[in-house]
């Protein structure tokens, strides 16, 4: 009789293991230029491994000042490469660990039809504001910046730049009309009908080229590992292309 106690004590202890690793949960920070096809990923990745990903949102500069000041992330998609080299480096990430996952593409849109008709708009100047996301911490906003200087338009357009925080709240302002047009993502209005957009020609600006790294945290994190490797697989590459982006 104890022997079969101990049997299905041990049984049930397998099982309650089995279940807590098919369960467990990855913590990820993700540039807010990847909200849409992070959370399709993330909806993927848990029907295929029975773990579910955590997603915060934000900009991959606002991001890194959390991950170096502690923050409890395990995986991090940043929208550019410096930051993960840098958690790298500074070894708040696992060495060897780092790969682009997606190279974004810049848009010049608008809400309005025919407002944006190509760099001519930016050279005619006919509105009132701008938004781009910061340059400082969102590489979207850089490559505005970058996109405005290659066209000698940089300093007679800064009158009419509206800030935001990250590339998500830049959306927002142009969306809602606080401003008539702004430099967003492809993958925000990929899906979007109407309007009017400029795809920016990647030789105006650096590329974005948008890389995932293991952090320390996630570093024993089998759950974590499965999260990128996933990340890499056909299914999550299908999705990242479909929302406007490159996969290698």
């Amino acid at each position: 009789m104890k022997l079969v106690l101990r049997a299905l004590l041990g049984l049930a202890a397998a099982l309650a293991a089995a279940g807590a690793a098919a369960g467990a949960e990855v913590r990820v920070a993700v540039a807010a230029n990847f909200t849409e096809p992070a959370q399709e990923i993330a909806r993927g990745f848990e029907a295929a491994t029975g773990h579910r990903a955590v997603l915060s949102f934000g900009s991959s500069g606002q991001f890194y000042a959390q991950i170096a000041n502690g923050a409890p992330f395990e995986v991090f998609l940043s929208a550019d490469r410096e930051r993960p080299q840098k958690a790298e480096a500074q070894g708040l990430a696992v060495a060897g660990t780092r790969f682009t996952y997606a190279t974004g593409r810049l848009v010049l849109w608008s809400r309005t039809p025919g407002l944006v008709t190509g760099q001519a708009t930016l050279a005619r100047g006919g509105f009132d504001k701008l938004a781009i996301a910061d340059p400082k911490t969102a590489p979207y906003g850089l490559a505005a910046v970058e996109t405005l200087r290659k066209l000698g338009l940089h300093r007679r357009l800064s009158p009419k730049l509206v800030q935001g925080a990250s590339i998500a709240q830049t959306y927002q302002f142009a969306s809602a009309g606080a401003a008539e047009l702004g430099f967003v993502a492809l993958s925000q209005v990929a899906g979007t009908r109407g309007g009017s957009r400029w795809v920016v020609p990647a030789h105006l600006h650096s590329p974005i080229e948008q890389q995932a790294v293991l952090l320390k945290a996630g570093a024993d994190d089998p759950a974590a590992r499965a999260f990128l490797a996933y990340l890499k697989s056909p299914q999550a590459r299908a999705v990242i292309r479909r929302y406007g982006y490159e996969t290698e």
